[in-house]
């Protein structure tokens, strides 16, 4: 099976951290002013108390706006221990309600986290902060949060090589927003919102693409604007290959059999509580992944 497909098929769990009421009582809890201040407390805390200025190039498609409204101040709020603690309880809370209390604790649960945690082994570090990071974090013992930070690993690791993919095709934070928006049908104006960027920023990056000729339109790509976003895709599955090479042909299809029902019973919840609309949760591939007839 090929990277992408086994991103989808483990990037449900991990989000739960980030878009949960659960989680969201975390942050209030620990003292944060808004939502965004709790994510980026929770996801940057791995890296210690970093600087925006850090965190918005290792994010990289976060305006620097939205990045200074949040930090340094919320680790005045709380330190980045504490920060992971809160996730962590978050992940907790949130699981045992969209999964369910007996299956967290269940024997497919602990299987799935073994195979995880083999596979977050042997992740690639070099030259990923995030995915570094994570990897340096002793998992919990309980397997479902094992589980949510051994996917977590494999999840930040890939997205420090889709980033090095997107430096590769020239593109800035905001013609990346701008060329994914158009390739997936996502409307401008959400992009724009989640990321805080000015619209004559988007404006900006939209007339750079449209002269490189990688954009026809607002909202449409060419046909060399399509090939630039697969090879970007192409790019970041071929750098996070690795570990399932390892894992190989057998552990990772067991990994799929066991994962996929929790991510989809998961994205259904998620979907009918409108969480996080921009990540992409293709059901009927997971649907398909998880042995559920489609159609």
């Amino acid at each position: 099976m090929d990277p992408r497909s086994l991103w989808q098929c483990y990037e449900p769990y991990h989000a739960v951290t980030y878009f949960t009421p659960e989680s969201v009582a975390e942050t209030d809890a620990l003292g944060c002013h808004g939502r965004w201040m709790g994510y980026f407390g929770m996801r940057a805390a791995p890296l210690g108390a970093a600087p925006a200025w850090l965190v918005t190039s290792v994010f990289y498609n976060f305006h620097p706006s939205r990045v200074e409204r949040a930090l340094p101040e919320a680790w005045t709020v709380a330190s980045p221990e504490e920060f992971l603690a809160a996730r962590l309880r978050g992940v907790d809370g949130a699981l045992r309600r969209l999964v369910g209390g007996e299956t967290v604790t269940g024997p497919e649960i602990a299987e799935a986290a073994e195979l995880a945690r083999a596979a977050a082994g042997w992740a690639p570090t070099a030259g990923r902060p995030l995915g570094a990071a994570n990897a340096a974090l002793d998992l919990p013992d309980e397997p479902h949060l094992a589980l949510w930070q051994a996917v977590t690993t494999l999840r930040e690791s890939r997205g420090d090589g889709h980033v090095a993919a997107l430096v590769t095709a020239g593109l800035d934070p905001v013609e990346t927003l701008v060329a994914f928006g158009a390739d997936n049908g996502l409307a401008p104006d959400y992009l724009r919102t989640a990321r805080a960027v000015p619209e004559d920023e988007w404006a900006a990056a939209e007339r750079r693409l449209a002269e490189r000729g990688i954009l026809d339109e607002p909202g449409v790509l060419t046909g060399e604007g399509r090939e630039l976003r697969e090879s970007v895709e192409a790019l970041t599955d071929e750098a996070a290959a690795a570990p399932w090479l390892e894992l190989g042909d057998q552990g990772t299809a067991r990994f799929v059999e066991l994962m996929a029902p929790l991510s989809l019973r998961i994205t259904r919840e998620n979907d009918r509580m409108r969480v996080n609309p921009m990540a992409l949760r293709p059901q009927e591939h997971l649907a398909r992944l998880a042995g559920e007839p489609v159609g």
